[in-house]
């Protein structure tokens, strides 16, 4: 044949794999899954306490913020503006080892204010929260 030289270890195949393929698809992949990881974790995460007869045990005192009627927001007797609600639950919550909240709101508020509430508990680093409800009697 036309082949020049007449050695034969020129002739031996190659038998390694060309991984630069396998990197560009897992590069490519890599960018996808970083792109779509943060859009996973939009919304509000929250924590519903389970339906018992005995109620939800607590070691300390729980801090219920309370959304009436009127749509104003209430922890104790003090009111509290939703405008600065993170600020000031950050200070409260600054010298407390429970970092959890109860909501309880009027049935007839709006949805949007009470997620509005949960962003402004969220925002102020407190990640525990949980919605007061009364048992549906039959």
């Amino acid at each position: 044949m036309g082949m020049s030289g007449g050695n034969s270890s020129s002739r031996m195949v190659m038998s390694e794999i060309n991984v630069t393929p396998l990197v560009d698809v897992m590069l490519v992949l890599l960018i996808i899954f970083m792109v779509t990881a943060p859009m996973m974790q939009q919304g509000l995460d929250i924590e519903l306490p389970e339906t018992a007869s005995t109620g939800v045990a607590t070691n300390d005192e729980p801090f219920i913020l309370v959304i009436k009627k009127n749509k104003k927001i209430y922890a104790g007797d003090a009111e509290m503006a939703p405008n600065n609600l993170a600020e000031k639950l950050r200070a409260i919550f600054a010298t407390r080892k429970n970092k959890q909240i109860y909501i309880q709101a009027d049935k007839t508020v709006d949805y949007g204010v009470v997620a509005q509430t949960i962003g402004e508990v969220r925002s102020a680093g407190i990640y525990s929260i949980g919605l007061i409800t009364i048992p549906k009697t039959n």
